[in-house]
């Protein structure tokens, strides 16, 4: 097969390329493709060096499957031409996720949902769900879920390298200033970056933008619920997310209050987990374990005392968000399309 892989040189791209040759992954080429700025650069993919390609003016001749990391407004622009060119496409952005005629697919808890794509195009969920979608699937499976309610902790890598500039960049103006009372007031650093408030040293109750809905949430929270709808089947499910963003580089916490219709204990739970595909369980689950690391790490296994006796759960989830959150799951399924 040939692949093509979009956004390259990004954030993302850069943990695909490399999570491509640890899975060896068999293609008979590869592709890169990306903006027009960073056309006729060169990018290591082990031992060979590719060009890139300029996506505006590329022909897609001869791609088997793309996997894009682009951003919404590339994948929603470029993803259909790719298909029509003869390839399958499976996209890391939120153009697609919500789509009727797109699955939405983690290859551990919804791989079947693959053979149903209408459109050539497969979507990859945001990586806070992603997170925890393994965890639920088997407690699901065995007890069936009718409530999730979330907190989710989000590291910075999330909103970009702006976030992680921004970040850098406040941890050391703030580190170097001798006898600085830091109060969190925002004029107090007038450089931003993507958040609402100061994310050294803080931790920010709004992760993504706020949705003019008149409900007050965030676009990361309104992504939780749906797309937790659509990976498990469960269109009537209750959810409930905060979604913070703190001070953390790599690594998405979770932070995760399930109710279930039949009684489950924290010890069935347990060994469940112990067996579920995609999982570790784990005393003490952080984003520092996580990152760099594959699975979704869940421990801090308890009853929840909010829900009606023996029917809820509380844990804690950790997962490195550029590697399963994005990239390693976005793999995984081009490797189930190819098997197909």
């Amino acid at each position: 097969m040939q692949l093509g892989v979009f956004g390259a040189s990004g954030q993302v791209g850069s943990v695909v390329r490399q999570i491509l040759i640890e899975r060896n992954f068999p293609t008979r080429s590869v592709r890169f493709f990306a903006t027009a700025n960073s056309a006729g650069k060169t990018l290591n993919f082990g031992d060979t060096h590719i060009t890139i390609e300029d996506t505006a003016t590329a022909d897609f001749t001869g791609l088997d499957i793309a996997l894009f990391s682009a951003g919404a407004t590339m994948s929603k622009q470029y993803a259909p031409q790719v298909v029509a060119a003869g390839a399958t496409v499976v996209d890391n952005s939120s153009g697609w996720r919500l789509n009727d005629d797109v699955p939405l697919v983690v290859p551990e808890v919804n791989p079947d949902d693959i053979h149903n794509a209408p459109l050539g195009i497969i979507a990859n969920p945001n990586c806070q769900t992603m997170a925890i979608m393994p965890v639920l699937k088997p407690l699901h499976d065995a007890a069936g879920l009718v409530r999730l309610r979330a907190v989710t902790f989000q590291a910075v890598s999330g909103s970009g390298v702006k976030g992680v500039s921004t970040l850098i960049e406040q941890v050391k103006v703030l580190g170097n200033t001798p006898g600085l009372q830091f109060d969190g007031r925002i004029d107090d650093h007038p450089d931003l970056g993507p958040y609402v408030a100061p994310i050294a040293f803080n931790a920010v109750p709004i992760a993504g933008a706020l949705v003019d809905d008149g409900m007050g949430e965030t676009d990361e929270e309104i992504k939780m619920r749906n797309e937790s709808r659509k990976i498990l089947h469960l269109p009537d499910l209750l959810v409930q997310a905060t979604c913070v963003r703190v001070p953390v580089y790599t690594g998405h916490s979770v932070a995760v209050y399930a109710e279930f219709e039949d009684k489950i204990s924290a010890d069935q739970a347990t060994v469940l987990l112990k067996k579920a595909p995609g999982v570790e369980v784990t005393d003490v689950p952080t984003a520092r374990l996580a990152a760099g690391k594959d699975p979704s790490f869940v421990g801090r296994i308890r009853p929840d005392q909010s829900a009606p006796e023996g029917h809820g759960l509380a844990m804690f989830v950790a997962n490195d968000n550029l590697r399963k959150g994005a990239a390693l799951n976005a793999i995984q399924i081009v490797e189930l399309v190819s098997k197909k």
